[in-house]
């Protein structure tokens, strides 16, 4: 950790205080997990069913230290060319054509230079200037091809990367790195021991309602109750995606949004849409739906 970082977040209760006033209820586990990565300058990988705050963590973690946040979304088909360096084709053929009308000749490596050179994510944090390191969000890792993972390990265990036609670039001061994973698909073992690992587990309900009131203000104690409990039951039923967080958040917005002051069964079925992302989860959660406002009725 550099000086200005630990001058920032001396401890863990100090992270937690910096997250919660940037309306991020940090629960110690995580807090721990983030302070132990700035303590040993080591990336973080955070796994957890989606919708549980992983992207959520590392851009409050930048907020946190008032540090820039650099965001690189995977997807398949990722390469180098967009998230480590590429060369400026357009600037090279340009000094080509210049030296052309002079009557001069570049050679191959005067074209592989540093001035052509196009800075992606990884490189552009590797040689930040500055107190604090950027924080390296690399969202959804799995989503990546396992050729991209072998691109990242040079960087994650050194935080350096290598320009076959330069040189290595190694970091002044080592970025703040967060990976996170939806675990779509095993990453290898080789990515796992460069970095910490912490699970993000979906809230207990005394956190999940905490979460709510500070996320939907305006929403009515008795609907935030409602929900978190009907939540909690429904995250055990036979759902092709069960709602995290986030869903949660969105569904407490949509039914104060509506009026509801509690969960009843014509707001919460119009409202399906905010936690319901296949027709058969919809069916599946309107049933539910039904079967709580009767339970309701007769308890």
């Amino acid at each position: 950790m550099t000086d200005a970082v630990t001058a920032i977040v001396p401890d863990v209760d100090t992270l937690i205080r910096r997250f919660d006033a940037r309306d991020y209820l940090l629960d110690e586990g995580t807090a721990t997990a983030l302070f132990l990565a700035l303590q040993l300058g080591r990336p973080l990988l955070l796994e957890g069913e989606p919708g549980v705050g992983k992207t959520t963590a590392a851009k409050a973690l930048a907020a946190a230290l008032n540090a820039p946040l650099v965001r690189l979304q995977c997807y398949e088909g990722l390469g180098a060319d967009e998230a480590l360096y590429d060369w400026n084709y357009q600037r090279q053929l340009l000094a080509v054509r210049v030296s052309e009308a002079r009557g001069e000749r570049l050679q191959e490596a005067d074209l592989f230079t540093e001035p052509f050179l196009l800075e992606r994510p990884i490189l552009r944090c590797v040689r930040h200037r500055g107190a604090i390191p950027p924080v390296l969000l690399i969202d959804e890792i799995d989503r990546a091809d396992d050729e991209f993972e072998a691109l990242l390990l040079e960087f994650l265990g050194e935080a350096a990367v290598t320009v076959p036609e330069i040189g290595t670039f190694a970091a002044d001061r080592a970025p703040i790195v967060v990976l996170t994973s939806n675990r779509s698909r095993d990453l290898h073992d080789a990515l796992r021991r460069r970095c910490l690992y912490h699970w993000i587990d979906y809230p207990e309900p005394e956190r999940a309602a905490a979460i709510l009131r500070r996320t939907v203000p305006g929403a009515a104690a008795p609907l935030i109750a409602s929900v978190t409990d009907f939540l909690g039951s429904a995250r055990t039923l036979d759902l092709d995606k069960s709602p995290g967080v986030a869903e949660a958040i969105d569904w407490v917005s949509a039914l104060a949004a509506l009026g509801a002051a509690d969960l009843v069964p014509a707001e919460a079925l119009a409202s399906l849409g905010a936690i319901a992302k296949t027709p058969d989860d919809r069916t599946v959660l309107a049933d539910a739906v039904g079967t709580y406002a009767a339970s309701g009725e007769t308890g």
